[in-house]
């Protein structure tokens, strides 16, 4: 018998029945970045892209992209949307490796990918209130490249001491080496301003009222009236290869770097697409149950299947001398 995420997901939130978390495999690890680089090819620097096969360089705001996926690395294969962050690499020596990412507890055998959050309220209420789903054409980011504080308490660092730990939880890269990885955790902002699907920074028509580590958001500012749903990312990066102390750095700085040569995790971002298909994430989130209204589910075996050919043809797996698109970048 083939092993579905919905199994696994209602294994894990059982009793508790006001959000969506599912697994999403990679669909591809490459230059792209439609949202702050829209058209260009390839970006400033790597990405890791989950959802829907739909993606591509440029990403239309005009066109519905659950009408041009076919297929999607998520559990539920109503949800054609995509979701983006950084990549994460070993530096040692003037050198560079990437990171592989492993699956989240009770998600199944995925390929590497993330684990997304969509929460009406917290784990245990809807709390009460309507909760509008994120419209066709909608897009936004969380957090900024060139972030130098840790101020945004929805982003955040576990160092893993299994695949359960989740607290405490840190605004920069752990400082010790880590016994299961390290996971990277972005919330985004649940308030909109009921008007625009976008913003030139793709933030503003959002509000954060986020207080971090899943605890409920505070209430929407009358500027930002809409609540929608509390979106979030888990991405496990396996980071056990690389535990040996005496291969650190010799001052005793931790030895990993974002894509985009952020030693300090202050710049980590994310990046979504909107694109279920139909109503149906705004009937998961008017619902009182967490998989009602009949929301569909795929194998682990189908969402794995599912990918975008490569369209920047580079190395990104070898032992690097600069990461992907940095060179000549200031460190």
């Amino acid at each position: 018998m083939k092993t579905t995420f919905i199994a696994q997901a209602l294994a894990l939130a059982a009793p508790s029945q006001a959000y969506l978390r599912f697994g999403c495999a990679t669909l591809t690890v490459q230059r792209l970045d439609p949202l702050v680089e829209p058209g260009a090819i390839p970006s400033a620097h790597l990405h890791q892209i989950i959802g829907g096969n739909g993606f591509n360089a440029t990403m239309d705001p005009t066109t519905d992209v659950a009408e041009r996926a076919t297929c999607t690395t998520c559990t539920f294969n109503e949800d054609f949307s995509n979701y983006w962050t950084a990549v994460l690499y070993l530096a040692r020596n003037g050198t560079y490796k990437r990171v592989p990412q492993y699956p989240n507890s009770l998600l199944g055998n995925i390929k590497g990918g993330m684990t997304v959050y969509y929460i009406q309220q917290d784990f245990s209420s809807n709390g009460n209130q309507k909760i509008t789903a994120f419209q066709k054409g909608f897009r936004m980011t969380v957090g900024t490249p060139t972030a130098a504080n840790g101020n945004n308490p929805g982003l955040r660092y576990t160092c893993l001491q299994n695949v359960n730990t989740r607290f405490p939880e840190t605004a920069d890269f752990p400082k010790a080496a880590c016994p299961a990885g390290i996971m990277a955790i972005h919330h985004f902002p649940a308030c909109w301003d009921g008007k625009n699907l976008d913003s030139p920074n793709h933030q503003d028509h959002m509000y954060n009222t986020n207080r971090g580590a899943f605890t409920p958001a505070g209430a929407c500012p009358a500027s930002h009236p809409v609540r929608m749903p509390q979106l979030a990312y888990e991405t496990m990066w396996d980071t056990r290869p690389f535990n040996n102390k005496a291969d650190w750095p010799a001052d005793g700085s931790q030895p990993f770097v974002w894509s985009y040569q952020d030693s300090t995790g202050y710049g980590t971002h994310g990046d979504y697409v909107f694109g279920w298909k139909g109503d149906a994430l705004q009937r998961a989130m008017d619902s009182k149950a967490l998989l009602s209204n009949g929301i569909t589910t795929q194998s682990v075996d189908q969402a794995n299947r599912c990918t975008v050919p490569n369209t920047v043809n580079e190395d990104i797996d070898s032992w690097l001398t600069t990461l992907p698109g940095q060179s000549g970048m200031p460190m």
